[in-house]
């Protein structure tokens, strides 16, 4: 494995495991996302053959479809949407991911049901409602008082669509403390959801390569890793979703 990925793996793999096990909590209940924005599908296909990769995490549409179609199928690992999706590009969205884990708006949700209907595969997609616990403007996903209606409404319209959890990007913050506590009430809504509207609502996707060991300390099950495993990004971003 080129580049030492590898040892950034293991390094990971083995943050993660301590994180889990100082909070008492079984390692294996966290999985790892590769985020893979920028990455060459060489760079990808070198973490997946580690074994340690349990999912491919791409931000943009436009750049999974690049990858997706030249993808070996070396691995059958899933991909999952991580970054938000504009409406217009719900069916490529389909097309290219296993699960999205952005979903931010019913209208965004409804469409990936009207088009499922539509293709008539009697798919059933993965989705995670994504929730602003930061209260930051610049990041997406509705306020924490906003997702009981917008999963309640997924619930009951959405039936191509089942919610597995929910997903937050942590604030800009060096500060333990202020970080902990996004995470802290994305937890608790969690578990306040699952019991007012008799779902379960397993995963918190939570917890990214500054952060991940205090995520997990909070309860995250999905941490989203990029820089820690594939070191820092040298290929200029193109724009757009």
């Amino acid at each position: 494995m080129v580049n030492g990925t590898g040892d950034r793996i293991r390094s990971v793999r083995e943050r993660m495991s301590g994180a889990a096990s100082a909070s008492g909590r079984d390692p294996g209940d966290v999985a790892l996302v590769a985020v893979t924005k920028t990455r060459t599908l060489q760079e990808i296909e070198d973490a997946l053959l580690s074994g340690c990769i349990d999912y491919v995490g791409e931000n943009r549409v436009q750049e999974a479809e690049m990858k997706r179609p030249q993808w070996s199928g070396a691995t059958r690992t899933p991909w999952r949407l991580i970054g938000h999706l504009q409406r217009n590009k719900a069916r490529k969205a389909l097309s290219l991911f296993d699960a999205v884990d952005s979903i931010d708006s019913f209208d965004l949700a409804s469409t990936l049901q009207r088009i499922l209907e539509e293709q008539g595969e009697n798919r059933i997609l993965p989705v995670m409602v994504e929730v602003n616990t930061s209260g930051e403007a610049s990041k997406h996903g509705v306020l924490p008082e906003e997702a009981e209606p917008l999963l309640a409404s997924i619930l009951g319209s959405c039936p191509l669509l089942r919610c597995d959890g929910l997903m937050t990007v942590g604030p800009l913050s060096d500060e333990e403390r202020v970080v902990r506590n996004a995470f802290r009430s994305l937890r608790t809504l969690r578990d306040s959801l699952s019991d007012r509207l008799h779902v379960a609502i397993g995963e918190l996707s939570m917890g990214m390569s500054g952060d991940f060991e205090w995520a997990i300390k909070e309860g995250s099950t999905m941490v989203r890793i990029g820089s820690a495993l594939f070191g820092p990004r040298v290929i200029a971003e193109s724009p757009g979703r």
